[in-house]
């Protein structure tokens, strides 16, 4: 995904930025990181307050398959729920809600 479409997703925090990571993107805002950008997709933080959330959405939890035993490792980023790429206001309510799990991170 190119800079100018994750801009635009996240318009509602105000500005982000954009660093490579791990042959993906950490998106930041405030400097606090809120999302990745994994293979092309963007996925939110979260954390067990809004984790719920995220899974009553539809939304389904990033796991990579561990190097020491092969098992799946799951991290606390979600895929953004469908409906809110069809509607900005409703992706303004999970970008949010990833930037409050980014504050209430250690």
């Amino acid at each position: 995904m190119d800079r100018e479409a994750i801009e635009e997703m996240f318009q509602a925090l105000g500005p982000v930025t954009i660093k490579r990571m791990f042959g993906g993107k950490g998106i930041y805002h405030e400097g606090r990181i809120l999302a990745l950008e994994v293979q092309g997709e963007i996925l939110l933080k979260a954390d067990a307050r809004s984790a719920p959330d995220f899974e009553a959405a539809g939304s389904r939890q990033w796991a990579y398959d561990g190097k020491q035993t092969g098992k799946p490792v799951k991290m606390p980023y979600w895929s953004i729920p469908d409906a809110a790429f069809d509607d900005p206001d409703e992706m303004a309510v999970w970008v949010g809600r990833a930037y409050e799990a980014a504050l209430r991170a250690k």
